[in-house]
């Protein structure tokens, strides 16, 4: 059975197909490299179970695996591979060392009984897809890099001479050895990465590809019960479409008076404060009033239980837990030691796409940052996924912690020149009591106001004073008065909404 090389196929797994641009181009050979653990095994045999499905046969030679073994891990994922062709040389005993054998010799490529045995398979079944595995014990067998090197060749040209797509999967014992990536059509390097805590990250990089425009740079990938899922780097624009940039309430008239009339749908908006100021619950009522309008939204938490998150805010009038049960709204609780950045982008994608999301909630960026290998690649993904969520005309509200509390506090990472709007919030002090301040210092898409206003939480909801006139000092928390307007404290409860 041929295939015409001017066509794809798929490897099987979505993702990976999405990062080569369509997958990859058939009878060619493939080296698929990675630390034990990596996933290798379990990329092969979904590439060749992609390929039985319809209807193309494959083999899965294992040198380093007994069928047993292959059946165990196949069945770990709920697979049937009972349609594939296994044939198993491990433990062979034309593969001893001590019987200086190797699968290919390098005078006239003559062929031991083993390999014999191996081609007359290969020619009985006539393989589409094939998956070699491994190569490390050839290299071991071989004794020296020329030797290795003449047999990975006749290996290619054996199975070229057959029209199968191979993958070859090597365990990359030898870091120095590049004779495989020169021979080889294509490399796709799996990576296992280790953290002090949570769990393990893997992700997958295209380190060449013949004739093919792929997505370079790290992916990150989940192996998990089921197989491998991919998660393409996220590239904004890659995704863009036309939509009207209304602007909608944000559910407090005292907010919208100081964003220039609300939030603008297609924008983000950035909440900065210290612990407790209010940033989650301004951020719910902003939510609130997009589910009122009939919008579909989804909040992503990652520093509060969800126990706690619904009770505080049915306190402040705010109830979620009917939206929550019609499904216009979806609350994910996010671990970010369980969660790679790659997997969060593309759950906010599938939020989108999928699910028609057209507001968001990502509280709070902090614990995002934890998730991150270093505060750089936070604001270049940050950059993209914020670029492509506007891109999207989905309104987008962020929550930033800030550290202390009164006057001097800091930040983990400077994202405001990243955000369409900031909203800014401070504890400060006057006639003995800690009260919160609140104004707007940044705004791409309307004249907000430049006044600093008192801000207070309760059964009433969000409430907003007027501005804070004969105060001085007020964002570095000790502020002195030199003028006679009243405290929301001291106003009537229908000041605001």
């Amino acid at each position: 059975m041929s295939t015409a090389v001017n066509t794809r196929i798929s490897t099987g797994i979505a993702g990976l197909d999405d990062i080569l641009g369509g997958g990859l181009t058939p009878q060619r050979i493939y080296l698929v490299e990675g630390s034990p653990g990596a996933g290798k095994t379990t990329l092969g045999l979904q590439f060749l179970l992609d390929g039985a499905a319809k209807n193309e046969s494959g083999m899965y030679i294992t040198l380093s695996e007994t069928a047993d073994e292959l059946a165990a891990v196949a069945a770990s994922h709920g697979w049937d591979i009972g349609a594939l062709s296994v044939y198993e040389l491990a433990g062979d005993s034309e593969l001893d060392p001590d019987a200086q054998q190797s699968v290919f010799h390098p005078s006239e490529i003559e062929l031991g009984e083993t390999t014999r045995n191996v081609m007359n398979q290969i020619d009985a079944v006539r393989p589409v897809r094939v998956v070699f595995d491994s190569l490390s014990e050839m290299r071991l067998l071989a004794q020296n890099p020329l030797r290795y090197r003449r047999q990975i060749l006749a290996l290619k040209q054996f199975f070229a001479a057959r029209a199968c797509t191979v993958l070859l999967l090597d365990d990359k014992t030898s870091e120095s050895d590049q004779h495989l990536h020169s021979i080889a059509h294509g490399v796709i390097s799996l990576e296992q990465i280790a953290k002090e805590f949570g769990k393990e990250r893997r992700r997958v990089k295209i380190i060449k590809m013949r004739g093919i425009r792929f997505r370079g740079g790290y992916h990150d990938y989940l192996l998990d019960t089921g197989g491998i899922t991919m998660f393409p780097r996220l590239v904004a624009a890659e995704h863009i479409r036309d939509f009207v940039p209304m602007v909608h309430p944000t559910g407090s008239s005292g907010l919208d008076a100081l964003l220039g009339g609300g939030l603008v749908r297609g924008t983000n908006t950035l909440m900065v404060g210290p612990s407790g100021i209010g940033k989650t619950t301004l951020s719910t009522r902003c939510l609130l009033s997009a589910l009122e309008r009939g919008e579909h939204a989804s909040f992503y938490l990652f520093d509060e239980g969800l126990g706690t998150f619904f009770a505080r805010n049915r306190a402040f009038g705010m109830e979620l837990r009917g939206y929550v049960d019609s499904g216009q709204l979806r609350i994910h609780h996010i671990d970010p030691a369980e969660l790679s950045p790659g997997e969060f982008a593309q759950m906010l994608r599938d939020a989108v796409e999928l699910s028609k999301v057209g507001f968001i909630v990502i509280d709070s960026l902090n614990a995002y940052l934890q998730a991150m290998p270093g505060e750089q690649y936070l604001i270049l993904q940050m950059h993209e996924l914020l670029s492509y969520l506007n891109q999207q005309g989905v309104t987008t509200v962020l929550v930033l912690g800030q550290h202390g509390m009164i006057g001097e506090v800091k930040s983990d990472v400077d994202l405001s020149y990243l955000s369409d709007s900031t909203v800014l919030m401070r504890f400060f002090e006057s006639n003995g009591r800690l009260r919160r301040a609140i104004t707007v210092i940044k705004s791409r898409t309307a004249e907000h106001a430049l006044t600093i206003h008192e801000l207070q939480l309760g059964a009433g909801g969000v409430r907003i004073g007027h501005p804070l006139e004969g105060f001085d000092g007020v964002l570095s928390g000790l502020p002195s008065y030199r003028g006679v307007t009243p405290m929301i404290s001291d106003l009537p409860p229908d000041v605001d909404s």
